[in-house]
């Protein structure tokens, strides 16, 4: 996605279970760009959510994927909505607001091994969102692995506040992409679209990423700069 825009990309990485205290520090004040990746478990996962809530908040431009978009949906229920105890039912089976929750076809399984919602599956697509824009097209197909969904209940809250469900499984039970209005690329996925990009074909949702973090930069630092 750099080499498209004929930047060079430096990558910082951070331990999600250090976030909060380099937020302290200061330490993520110079980053353009954000991508909070996925993964399985509690570990870091508050760690994640502070940095979703920091590029939300100071508008920088932040991807989420898998999990990495769950924690954004966490984030903005706690921060926004004011559900100051939202979480996933994975990491707090006992929340009142479980804004992320076990698949339906999922709760009756016992043997998790190749159980989950694994492999490509298509989604459709809102018109005019970022989402859309970026791929230009309103069906698309991605890959997933994953046993957790964002919690369809909620939808209609969330979305009053501005949060924006960019893409659903074609039968509309399934939030797939989501974003925020008035950001300039706060986008998450369920999916993995990190397997579908290649340096000379850049994936539409990295090349956006970069394209808006070469935006900020500019604005942080003066037009000219091209190194994200």
């Amino acid at each position: 996605a750099g080499f498209h825009h004929s930047a060079k990309v430096e990558i910082d990485w951070i331990q999600a279970e250090e976030v909060e205290g380099l937020l302290a520090s200061g330490r993520l004040d110079g980053l353009d760009g954000m991508v909070i990746p996925g993964g399985f478990g509690a570990r870091g996962i508050e760690g994640k959510i502070a940095a979703a809530a920091y590029a939300r908040e100071n508008r920088i431009p932040c991807l989420g994927l898998c999990l990495g978009m769950q924690v954004m949906t966490i984030e903005f229920a706690r921060h926004v909505l004011g559900l100051a105890d939202a979480n996933s039912s994975e990491f707090d089976a006992s929340t009142a607001n479980p804004v992320i929750d076990l698949m339906n076809d999922q709760r009756e399984v016992t043997d998790k091994g190749g159980t989950m919602r694994l492999g490509a599956y298509y989604a459709v697509l809102q018109p005019g969102t970022k989402v859309a824009d970026a791929y230009g097209e309103t069906v698309v197909s991605e890959r997933h692995r994953h046993r957790y969904e964002f919690n369809y209940n909620y939808r209609s809250r969330f979305e009053e506040a501005g949060f924006v469900c960019s893409g659903t499984s074609p039968d509309k039970r399934l939030v797939e992409f989501i974003e925020i209005k008035d950001h300039p690329y706060w986008v998450g996925t369920q999916a993995h679209p990190e397997f579908k990009s290649r340096p000379d074909r850049p994936h539409p949702l990295f090349r956006e990423l970069i394209s808006a973090s070469l935006s900020h930069r500019e604005v942080r630092l003066g037009a000219g700069a091209q190194k994200v």
